[in-house]
């Protein structure tokens, strides 16, 4: 498991609707979103992953799990506010093998500056 943080110019329950609809997620992070329920269905270049809801508290966090993951596996974005300089984190919690680890965090702060993009960040 492992995390990455990132400063995000705009107020937590704008930066929430990014991370938690499939409008917002389809903004940055997929081609294609769809909800149905609790799953969430990511598409990218034809290709679908499933991600099912674990846990979430609006403005916050949320917590997702990849249908590929294993029981205790799951991925996470939660926003703090640095109560230095009141400005938003976002915080990616993740999993990854160690080879992987640092081409996981490429692809995140990848997906996270068309995120900022969108947002006018």
């Amino acid at each position: 498991m492992y995390s990455v943080e990132f400063p995000i110019r705009c107020s937590p329950a704008i930066l929430y609707e990014f991370l938690s609809t499939p409008v917002g997620l389809q903004e940055w992070f997929a081609d294609k979103v769809d909800q149905k329920d609790n799953s969430f269905y990511f598409s990218w270049n034809g290709s679908t992953d499933a991600a099912e809801i674990l846990e979430h508290v609006e403005n916050e966090f949320i917590r997702y799990r990849w249908s590929h993951y294993g029981k205790n596996e799951f991925f996470e974005f939660s926003i703090e506010q640095s109560p230095v300089t009141n400005e938003t984190i976002l915080r990616i919690t993740d999993f990854a093998d160690k080879g992987d680890l640092k081409d996981q965090e490429r692809l995140w702060s990848s997906q996270v500056n068309d995120l900022k993009h969108r947002i006018g960040s």
